[in-house]
């Protein structure tokens, strides 16, 4: 039997892949990594998003025990989807290592903006 883990983001949360960065100014000098981790700004890919601000359901009710059991908690989703690239404030997130990879969890308030790939029909 072979067991998966599976990551799941919750609440307002937003689970980004950093971007490797500039290592070199423009004029040709090196930064070590000490320097880029302290810029204010950073940019990703989003890779996984939460289900949301959670609302209470208006229409929850248990004290009938008759009716169809209706979920407790409702969810306003987040602007942020899966493969956006966003720029957000780094001091916000939390840094983790899933398998093997770096990952930075963010609120979607850090985030200041989202560029999406859509697809037109001409």
């Amino acid at each position: 039997m072979e067991y998966r883990k599976q990551m799941l983001v919750v609440g307002d949360r937003i689970l980004l892949q950093l971007d490797d960065g500039e290592d070199k100014t423009k004029s040709g000098l090196y930064l070590p990594a000490s320097v880029r981790e302290r810029e204010k700004v950073a940019t990703g890919r989003v890779v996984r998003v939460g289900p949301g601000y959670p609302i209470p359901n208006p229409n929850y009710t248990d004290d009938e025990p008759w009716s169809t059991p209706r979920e407790p908690m409702r969810y306003i989703p987040l602007q942020a989807k899966e493969g956006d690239y966003a720029m957000f404030l780094r001091e916000q997130g939390v840094e983790v290592e899933f398998e093997g990879k770096k990952y930075l969890i963010v609120p979607q308030s850090a985030v200041l903006l989202l560029v999406r790939d859509e697809i037109s029909e001409v």
